[in-house]
């Protein structure tokens, strides 16, 4: 997403841990509880753990002024930098697919406004989280911080290579599309892992990998529209 930065970069924060319930006085509570109810259940979002991280996490918190009416919507909204925050079914979707219990490592590729990285924080032990547009991860290091997660870890940086000094990963998921599944991740995701990818160009389809010790098990979950991931991965397409 955005221009190209190192793969390294730097470290942006380390963050605090969501609260147990929406604070007293949440005037966005109701809008959170109508979108589990209205937008996640009716379509199939089963996880209990994920539902109450769901009506959990301030999404409202997340994006601009202007569209915060809209925060609870079924639809995604942007963010600036020519980026948008994905709507809550597909987040709630992706995170259901990691089958994640609470004491995992993850990885994920493609901050953005830090709201996927907040879910994911409210239900695994850590969360890593890779933006390559650097005023985006300033201000999801600064919003996830003033929320107070600590179990997020946010970098400026080219997600392509993943984070090798914190791998191996749990799970691993990526919130833009790359034209095939990079190898770096592959390698980082832990035997008994689960990272979820859109993959494509113009046809996008979510995948969802699987390390078993006999090997990877690649299948293919639904269409969808992501942006495409930037950066180092542009460089290795090959030449028509």
């Amino acid at each position: 997403m955005g221009r190209p930065v190192a793969a390294l970069g730097a470290l942006v924060a380390l963050l605090t841990a969501a609260p147990e319930a929406p604070p007293a006085g949440d005037s966005y509570a109701p809008a959170r509880e109508r979108m589990v109810k209205e937008q996640l259940r009716p379509r199939g979002i089963r996880d209990a753990r994920v539902l109450e991280a769901m009506a959990r996490v301030p999404r409202h918190e997340m994006v601009p002024e202007p569209y915060r009416s809209l925060a609870y919507g079924d639809t995604p909204l942007p963010i600036g930098e020519g980026q948008t925050i994905s709507q809550p079914f597909v987040v709630a979707y992706m995170t259901e697919r990691l089958g994640l219990t609470g004491n995992e490592r993850v990885l994920e590729v493609g901050t953005g406004s830090g709201y996927q990285a907040a879910v994911l924080a409210e239900l695994a032990r850590e969360v890593y989280t890779i933006e390559i547009v650097p005023a985006l991860a300033r201000r999801a290091a600064a919003d996830l911080a003033r929320l107070g997660y600590d179990r997020v870890r946010v970098r400026e940086g080219d997600g392509y290579r993943g984070w090798p000094e914190a791998a191996p990963f749990d799970a691993i998921l990526v919130t833009a599309a790359p034209d095939r599944i990079p190898d770096p991740l592959l390698e980082q995701l832990a035997v008994g892992g689960r990272m979820i990818i859109p993959v494509g160009e113009h046809d996008q389809r979510l995948v969802l990998v699987e390390r078993r010790p006999e090997g990877l098990r690649i299948t293919e979950l639904l269409p969808v529209r992501f942006v495409p991931m930037t950066g180092e991965i542009e460089k290795q397409k090959p030449r028509p």
